[in-house]
């Protein structure tokens, strides 16, 4: 068979669009619209947004369980409308829910998992991919006698067994603990290393703004921006001021339209606002308008969780 000639792109959507039918007399709900997004070959791209922003369905739309309303979806030159076969065997995406036999072993799962992508039996990985996943011990062990965590771990190499272009990791560290934590990272990055492309979506924004080359940021199924996280940060022109007060009278802090606030305990308040569109003196202004007495107050640069907390309100 001839391989389709390589492009930049280890993911390129075109004009995507899902809309779900309203039911029982309710409204379509638009959970993807018109959405244009390049990820490029052999990058580490990280894929944010709210609750119900659209990356759940984004995913699934690439994981082929969902039908997209229109638009392209290709991998390098494989376009999903195609060939789907290709496709699927061109993306890995490591879910957020755990689904196994529970009669299964971790080496069968992985085994069967191989065979439903056509890996001939001579270059199935496995034992390798289970010992870089802890789980070489386990390997003869029933599913259902394995921890929460080694069952995630278990999810990661179902997604990698068949040596996929396109990594998708969906929350992948969602509950789980420090050394699975930086033991998924550590393989993550040698994969990348190697070439492969991995896109992650996650609540944890430090971790995007350390893994991550590049982010987009999704928001009511709307692109609401995509850059280099340096120039992301870079970009927006945030910055932070940081807050201790004596008294607090009020049940709700009112600031200059947009700035965002984020309340800590012991008194402390943390507000990232535009330097270019507001003024650190309106901010303090406001406040002790509002009765706030002032004891400390410092600045620093803002950080992904501000820009995401920033972008996401405005948009």
């Amino acid at each position: 068979m001839i391989k389709p000639e390589l492009t930049e792109f280890g993911l390129e959507v075109k004009n995507l669009r899902k809309v779900y039918q309203g039911s029982d007399g309710n409204e379509p709900v638009v959970a993807l619209e018109d959405l244009d997004l390049q990820v490029k070959r052999g990058s580490f791209f990280g894929l944010l947004g709210p609750n119900g922003a659209g990356k759940s369905t984004l995913i699934n739309i690439l994981a082929g369980l969902v039908i997209k309303t229109s638009g392209i979806v290709k991998i390098g030159n494989i376009d999903q409308d195609i060939n789907m076969r290709q496709f699927k065997r061109s993306i890995g995406v490591v879910p957020q829910e755990t689904n196994f036999d529970p009669f299964l072993t971790p080496y069968e799962s992985l085994d069967i998992q191989a065979g439903l992508y056509g890996v001939r039996k001579a270059n199935r990985n496995i034992n390798q991919i289970l010992k870089r996943l802890g789980l070489e011990g386990k390997s003869s062990a029933y599913m259902r006698s394995l921890s929460g965590g080694m069952r995630r771990r278990l999810l990661i190499g179902k997604a990698l067994v068949h040596a996929p272009e396109v990594v998708i990791l969906d929350e992948p560290t969602a509950g789980v603990d420090i050394e699975l934590r930086e033991m998924l990272w550590t393989y993550m990055k040698d994969l990348n290393s190697k070439g492969t492309t991995i896109i992650l979506t996650t609540h944890y924004l430090e971790e995007a703004e350390a893994l991550c080359e590049k982010i987009a940021i999704l928001n009511k199924g709307k692109l609401i921006a995509c850059d280099d996280t340096s120039d992301l940060l870079a970009k927006v022109n945030l910055k932070v001021i940081n807050v201790k007060f004596n008294n607090r009278h009020l049940e709700k802090i009112k600031l200059p339209e947009k700035a965002s606030l984020k309340e800590h305990k012991d008194q402390k308040l943390s507000i990232s606002y535009n330097r270019n569109e507001i003024k650190i003196d309106q901010i303090i202004d406001c406040l002790r308008s509002q009765g706030l007495e002032i004891m400390d107050l410092s600045t620093e640069e803002a950080d992904l969780a501000d820009v995401f907390r920033l972008l996401t309100q405005s948009s």
